[in-house]
């Protein structure tokens, strides 16, 4: 028998290499499954897969890692598509051969089309973020077989069809992410066994009828996003339940009705509130002066009535109540003295004070101020004048009467609406930098500076000329 010191170099050479080639390649089926999935690919343009190549060990691949068995556990690709990062192509059924795959993250991918049905074949799967792709075709109605899943996002695609009540099977579930869709129906009852649920999105889909009152098991919730869909009905009485610990509630662009619920004011976790373009009617509780942690509410577009109560936030990010039947008179104090906040619309809330005389604690974080159809008179030239990081002011249809010349028009600005005042003085030329401008129905006079704006933007004025108005008069 030879001996270690025996053994033909040349031969214990070879053996190592051999050894340790196959101990570091990835399994054969995950290769084949890998590569299948990179030949339905049509376009790559920065080279997301550039290193997935036949021959080499695919646990080395761009978004690719394996386990201890050299298994692949994770695939992860995600786009910018501002950078032209994309793929382009049909996803491949072959990535069923994955079967040691726990997550998958194929986000932001934009043109990758295909349909979910492969996920049926991945029994370890636990983490599913299909996200911002062209996916179609249905959730699959056995999805609720994969009973380890964690995690199921398939936000952003274009899955039709109804809700499976399978899902209801999936009670490891924290998050379950179906919004941007083009879904239809009603969402199951079966959605009352998701115990372990923090995240449930369905924002943005043609989903319809009330929405069910199953929220008294789902204790865990902390997301609850249902805007943009057709709900009608009330807000269930089982949302109470989650008062506790909720932090955001959007139901928002619905066909919702009756009263704003008082055990909403219970909420004292609320973050974001977003109950706009519905059809709720009455007063706001008095219980919402107990949301001191709101830092979004959002009443837009409803049929609210006064009194409006006062509020005792810490400092509001965003508030939106426009379009109701409020009659404010002014603006809360408890808006003006916000540390914090960026997003103001009070638009048609009847609102009867010189805009001089408004002194906010804070205009730095302003980039949003909607102040459209009230009774407001004096100059928003103080105001603006303040801020550095303004992107839309709107304030049409009020009795504002300044020099529109000596208000400066920062570099963020994109929007700026002064129609049916009595703005006076010359267009100045920075106007020019903005996406949309609207100054007719004014007392503005002289010639226009170069614009790309159409003539509706400055109709009405006293006058005005020069393109696209007719020319001024030698």
């Amino acid at each position: 028998m030879l001996s270690f010191s025996q053994f033909p170099v040349s031969l214990f050479f070879f053996l190592s290499i051999l050894t340790a080639s196959l101990a570091a390649n990835c399994h054969v089926n995950d290769q084949s499954g890998l590569l299948a999935f990179k030949s339905g690919i049509t376009s790559d343009p920065s080279g997301i897969l550039a290193s997935w190549k036949a021959g080499t060990d695919c646990c080395t691949w761009s978004g690719v890692s394996c386990g201890s068995d050299n298994r692949v556990t994770s695939l992860s690709l995600s786009g910018q598509p501002e950078k032209n990062q994309i793929l382009s192509g049909t996803i491949s059924s072959s990535l069923s051969k994955l079967k040691k795959l726990n997550s998958i993250y194929l986000t932001n991918l934009k043109n990758l089309a295909g349909t979910p049905d492969f996920l049926l074949a991945l029994p370890e799967i636990q983490i599913v973020y299909i996200e911002n792709n062209k996916f179609s075709g249905h959730v699959p109605a056995s999805i609720g077989n994969l009973t380890q899943l964690y995690a199921l996002s398939f936000l952003g695609n274009r899955l039709t069809g109804r809700i499976p009540s399978s899902i209801g099977q999936l009670t490891q579930l924290s998050q379950l992410k179906l919004g941007d869709n083009m879904l239809i129906g009603t969402i199951p009852n079966t959605f009352s066994k998701l115990k372990s649920l923090s995240y449930l999105s369905l924002e943005k889909n043609q989903l319809s009828g009330s929405i069910p009152n199953l929220f008294s098991s789902l204790r865990e919730l902390r997301i609850l996003t249902l805007s943009y869909n057709k709900f009608t009905g009330n807000i269930p009485t089982s949302i109470a339940a989650l008062a506790p610990q909720l932090r955001f509630l959007e139901l928002g662009h619905n066909y919702l009705t009756g009263k704003i619920p008082d055990f909403l004011g219970k909420f004292r976790a609320l973050d974001t509130l977003d109950l706009s373009s519905n059809r709720f009617s009455g007063t706001v509780p008095k219980s919402f002066a107990n949301l001191t942690k709101i830092f979004n509410l959002d009443l837009s577009h409803n049929l609210l009535v006064d009194p409006f109560p006062k509020l005792f936030v810490k400092g509001i990010e965003s508030l939106d109540l426009s379009y109701n039947n409020f009659h404010l008179g002014t603006i809360p104090s408890w808006v003006t003295t916000s540390p914090i906040i960026y997003s103001l619309k009070l638009a048609k809330c009847g609102i009867k004070i010189k805009l001089d005389d408004w002194k906010p604690k804070t205009t730095y974080f302003y980039d949003y101020i909607d102040l459209s159809d009230n009774e407001i008179s004096g100059s928003p030239i103080v105001l603006l004048n303040k801020t550095d990081f303004l992107v839309g002011f709107y304030a049409s249809g009020n009795k504002l009467k300044f020099d529109l010349e000596k208000l400066r028009i920062v570099e963020t600005l994109k929007d700026l609406d002064l129609s049916r005042n009595m703005v006076y003085g010359k267009v100045p030329k920075a106007i020019s930098g903005l996406q949309k401008l609207n100054l007719s129905s004014n007392h503005l006079c002289g010639q226009l500076p170069p614009t790309k704006f159409g003539a509706n933007s400055f109709a009405g004025n006293d006058c005005l000329c020069g393109s696209p108005l007719p020319p001024c008069k030698p």
